[in-house]
């Protein structure tokens, strides 16, 4: 899609993401954040282009996904500063012997800090206890961002579950 010109780039996020850092997790689809050719921003149909060249290649859109090859992969546009870091700064990884851009584990979870939801938040979790994230990138990339504070609160909450754990 990136040499046919549908989008500028691309880079895996989400839990997919999350597989070439951390254990695996369930995730019902692999997410692909894109720089779009034509972004318009309160464009409702800013994907067209997108769905109308994989419909080219057989691939039909279900619910909010397109499903390629038996996996749902959703599409979703650079929407804020943050995505369009990680997409840029994606690294190029291996899969299979297919190369794939992937989004660094600090963006990922500064990604998941700034989403806010339940599952991103365990994720967190999961990335603070292993050796996938480099403390200085991601406080560098938090303090950018404006989530130092929100790093800072979800910190002290998993210090003080760790201590209530430990008491029981």
């Amino acid at each position: 899609m990136v040499a046919d010109d549908v989008i500028k780039c691309y880079a895996l996020g989400g839990a997919t993401a999350a597989f070439f850092y951390i254990e695996p997790d369930t995730t019902y689809d692999v997410d692909i954040f894109c720089v779009l050719e034509t972004f318009q921003a309160n464009a409702i149909d800013m994907l067209t282009p997108v769905y109308a060249y994989l419909a080219t290649k057989g691939f039909e859109p279900k619910a909010e996904a397109v499903v390629i090859h038996g996996v749902a992969v959703q599409f979703l546009p650079v929407f804020n500063p943050l995505n369009e870091e990680a997409v840029e700064t994606a690294r190029e990884l291996d899969y299979e012997g297919v190369p794939v851009r992937v989004m660094s584990p600090e963006h990922l979870v500064a990604i998941m800090l700034q989403t806010g939801r339940t599952k991103d938040l365990v994720r967190i979790a999961r990335f603070a206890e292993s050796d996938a994230i480099d403390r200085d990138t991601l406080s560098d990339i938090l303090a950018r961002h404006k989530l130092k504070q929100r790093w800072n609160a979800l910190a002290n909450n998993l210090e003080d579950i760790k201590r209530r754990l430990a008491k029981k």
